[in-house]
């Protein structure tokens, strides 16, 4: 295939978006599309090969597979060396595990399946996964995996033709399968293949079915394109579901654009854009660990500038020494295959990440006192089992322990350990509990069921609990804050207080109605204040405070002025509701905090598993309030 400028140049666009939304949202709020660029690319690319290969009856499966590896492996395999290197050095322990688990899933190209099970794509606790890109390294290696196992298999059966036509038809139903999927399983949608694929099907598309065009007319696919490229940037936000229905916006541009086939084109064309698209791999790869270096290491906003220079020129060195090395492509035998040097790098280097994440991130090399700390540094147990991320029948939520069950917790993630805490205690006297919980599951009762899976599980563990006789205590948790007026990480910690939308204040309205509610049928119902946020990770805390030496018995995490300046509103709210007496209204700032700082460690016990969720032990100081 003649070499495709404006293939080229529009790598150039795709990374730049990507690059500008990582490091400053507000710059492009929809520049994640980038990624939906590269895929219908690859789509177009492969399909190309295999296609050739098919028609003139000499494809090569595993010729296939090597070549992909040679391309993608080794600069893959070069920035996870550098980041268990870097992890080793700097990294706390138990961020070095996570980092470790997060290497060995990229180089064995399951990563989009590990984020998937972790959390959602744009959460706060994104920022500290080092490779949380690679998510669509792995979904594009699997495309690459099963691509042409499906195509050679279709051949036997069928024409080429009707195989175009199949391959036409599989691209629409994927299309309609991902719009349906987004609403209905958001974070698997995002991070998984079968979500994705038609994105790289459309690319083959447009290598099965050219468009021939006057140079006139290919000028205007080409502009309207890019049109719908560029303007899907800046329309779209992280609050849009993703990929769902809109993605087709940037999915067609490129289509498009790929179909005019301008290869002397002044935008895709240019020297600037030939050059960062020949780039754009390696800067793809390198530009999110810088992204997260800032983040985690609290460096200021000029940081920003000096890691989108870095992001290019470690792109450039790494196209340039690691990228074009000739590693061997034709093997003559099946044995002879084992001889393709990409596949002991993804060996060697995914054995080392999952010895580090075995290892506790080699914790065993860490002074005693800072392993008693971070070992205590635990979410619950039950976490990953009873905490739901899509809609489950209230009825199959878990019941702690054994005894009658007389309690519930109730609320979105920072209910869990409470529920875990909680039900401990009320072991010893025989009484059961049962949780609910949704992630990021807003409160939202009395809203409207289709407006999503969260109000559905909302409004029937709401008529479940008021439904069970047995439950006679209802405990009331979410991170309400966040919940009502955002992260807002760009001005992080502080909120305007004093705007609010009707949203908020209808949510608002809602959770008062519910505890009313609650109280009318309960004995006792408890609701929790919010619970002091930490500026960063308890374990990057733990582990600057043994660095500089300071006290380790107790650590501060943020000042009560800040806790209290953040949470204003809600506070101020719970302050002056007026409920029924057998609501009681919690502080957790009463155990977290004394005058002048809310702590991440306190009394020598890690309150927090991350930044915002109580650890097992934090959580059984919170429930100290519950008599």
């Amino acid at each position: 295939m003649q070499f495709r400028k404006d293939i080229n140049g529009l790598r150039a666009i795709a990374v730049i978006a990507v690059v500008l939304f990582h490091f400053n949202s507000s710059w492009m709020s929809g520049g994640f599309a980038g990624v939906d660029v590269f895929f219908v690319i690859s789509g177009f690319l492969m399909t190309g090969i295999i296609f050739r290969g098919i028609e003139q009856d000499n494809f090569s499966i595993l010729k296939f597979y090597v070549a992909r590896a040679n391309r993608i492996i080794p600069a893959l395999a070069a920035l996870c060396f550098v980041l268990l290197a870097f992890g080793l050095l700097y990294l706390p322990p138990l961020d070095n595990e996570a980092l470790g688990k997060h290497v060995g899933s990229s180089m064995g190209f399951l990563s989009n399946i590990i984020y998937w099970r972790e959390s959602g794509y744009f959460d706060a606790s994104s920022h500290e996964k080092w490779l949380l890109h690679t998510w669509s390294l792995s979904a594009e290696w699997q495309f690459y995996i099963i691509y042409p196992l499906a195509l050679v298999a279709m051949r036997r059966f069928m024409s080429v033709k009707a195989m175009k036509v199949a391959l036409l038809l599989g691209t629409a139903l994927g299309f309609a399968f991902c719009a349906f999927a987004t609403s209905k399983w958001p974070d698997p949608a995002y991070y998984l293949l079968p979500t994705r694929a038609w994105e790289m099907m459309i690319g083959g598309v447009a290598y099965l079915y050219p468009i021939t065009l006057k140079e006139e007319r290919k000028r205007f696919l080409e502009w309207f394109g890019l049109a719908l490229i560029i303007g899907s940037y800046f329309l779209i936000s992280k609050n849009t579901p993703w990929p769902g229905h809109l993605a087709i916006f940037p999915v067609l541009g490129s289509f498009l654009v790929i179909q005019a086939q301008r290869n002397d084109s002044l935008i895709t064309s240019n020297v600037i854009f030939q050059k960062l698209g020949t780039w754009s791999y390696s800067i793809y790869l390198w530009h999110w660990p810088l992204v997260v270096a800032i983040f985690y290491f609290s460096l200021n906003e000029m940081f920003i500038y000096l890691g989108i220079a870095l992001s290019v020129l470690f792109g450039f060195l790494s196209n340039k020494y690691i990228e074009k090395i000739k590693f061997r492509n034709d093997f003559k035998s099946f044995k002879t295959y084992f001889k393709c040097k990409p596949l002991y790098m993804v060996l060697v280097i995914g054995f080392v990440g999952l010895v580090t994440f075995k290892e506790n991130g080699f914790i065993k090399l860490a002074p005693v006192e800072y392993q008693s700390l971070i070992l205590n540094v635990k979410p619950s147990p039950y976490r990953d089992k009873c905490h739901i991320k899509q809609y489950q029948n209230p009825a199959d939520a878990c019941e702690y322990f054994t005894g009658d069950i007389s309690w519930a917790t109730f609320g979105d993630s920072h209910s869990i350990e409470l529920a875990y805490a909680l039900a401990m205690k009320l072991k010893h006297d025989g009484v059961g509990l049962k949780h609910f919980s949704f992630s990021g599951c807003r409160p939202s009762y009395n809203e409207d069921e289709s407006f999503s899976q969260c109000a559905k599980w909302y409004n029937e563990t709401v008529t479940y609990i008021l439904d069970d006789k047995n439950i006679r205590n209802v405990v009331f948790n979410h991170r309400f804050t966040s919940t009502l007026l955002g992260g807002n990480p760009a001005n992080y910690p502080l909120h305007d207080n004093s705007v609010l939308t009707n949203e908020v204040t209808r949510i608002v309205k809602h959770i008062d109605e519910l505890i009313t509610l609650l109280a009318s049928h309960k004995d006792n119902v408890y609701v929790f204040y919010p619970i002091p946020e930490l500026p960063r990770n308890v374990s990057l805390l733990i582990g600057r405070a043994f660095r500089n030496k300071s006290n380790t018995h107790d650590i501060p995490g943020t000042d009560v002025a800040w806790y209290e300046e953040r949470n204003k509103f809600i506070i101020n709210h719970f302050d002056n509701a007026n409920y029924p007496k057998n609501v009681h209204l919690l502080k957790p700032q009463d155990v977290f905090c004394d005058i002048r700082s809310c702590y991440a460690v306190k009394d020598g016990i890690p309150l927090y598993f991350d930044d915002d969720h109580p650890s097992i032990l934090g959580a059984q100081k919170l429930v100290e309030l519950i008599k």
